[in-house]
């Protein structure tokens, strides 16, 4: 099966700075940052009815993305760690190697999800995924061969629930008063850091932190439960970085390139 599509390619440059892990992308390295183009229907590739975009930065200790999501009615519901976060409105990222990948979700109460999927195909003697510690059998999975309806040709993954992404820094700024119904909000956003020893498994032989001209596949998205009138949706909305083509997140041939710069972004005078 091929995907056809016309995917992003982003340039990420080197903070100048330590960020603050506050949600709020106030910082001149955020606003020197580039910004994504707006996230596009996850099926149909059309213009989402909120604009969502992403910023990307780097440094030696951290990936960090910082989020922007207009919204009229910021929402959520689930407190928990790791509940399906997918069913309140929610930001996602997905990072792929050639034979795993990594999935975050978060709400605006800054509540998170996370999921470290393994291709089935990679349990042979010698693969870097044949220990203990990846070995399914008596761990909590999930296990899909692909989302909505599409079966991903290279078949079935194994997501370890438990896997928790170490040193992982997360936040979320609403603007407006959350859960208040009242329609009159303006959005929120959200920024995460990602220490690169946590993507020791994806880089491939590549560096870490990445040098000049390194390239990832990294997708973000975002899934809108509530309508623009405040009805509820089934299934949401899905909003991604790339058209994917199906209504499912985990196609890594559809996620947008990354392409590291060594260079500082530009901060503004």
């Amino acid at each position: 099966m091929t995907y056809n599509q016309d995917l992003a390619h982003y340039m990420c440059y080197r903070a100048t700075a330590p960020l603050t892990i506050d949600g709020k992308l106030d910082e001149a390295d955020w606003a020197a940052a580039a910004v994504s183009t707006p996230f596009v229907d996850i099926v149909s590739g059309e213009p989402g009815w909120f604009d969502t975009r992403v910023r990307l930065l780097w440094d030696d200790e951290c990936l960090y993305f910082g989020f922007s999501a207009v919204e009229t009615d910021v929402w959520a519901t689930l407190t928990e760690r790791d509940s399906k976060i997918w069913e309140d409105n929610d930001l996602e990222v997905f990072i792929a190697g050639k034979d795993a990948y990594y999935e975050f979700e978060i709400n605006a109460l800054n509540t998170i999800y996370e999921v470290f999927w393994v291709w089935k195909d990679m349990y042979f003697p010698g693969s870097p995924f044949d220990t203990e510690e990846w070995k399914p059998e008596g761990k909590r999975l999930m296990i899909i061969d692909g989302i909505g309806g599409h079966v991903h040709p290279r078949g079935t993954r194994y997501g370890f629930l438990d896997w928790d992404y170490p040193g992982l820094q997360h936040a979320v700024h609403v603007d407006g008063e959350l859960n208040s119904r009242k329609r009159t909000d303006r959005g929120w956003s959200m920024e995460l850091a990602l220490p690169w020893k946590g993507l020791e498994l994806l880089a491939d032989g590549r560096s870490l932190p990445p040098r000049e001209g390194d390239v990832w596949r990294i997708d973000c998205s975002r899934f809108q439960q509530i309508g623009r009138d405040g009805e509820k949706l089934d299934p949401g909305d899905g909003w991604t970085w790339n058209r994917h083509g199906h209504y499912d997140s985990h196609i890594p041939e559809t996620f947008s390139f990354v392409h590291f710069s060594e260079k500082p972004v530009r901060t503004p005078l």
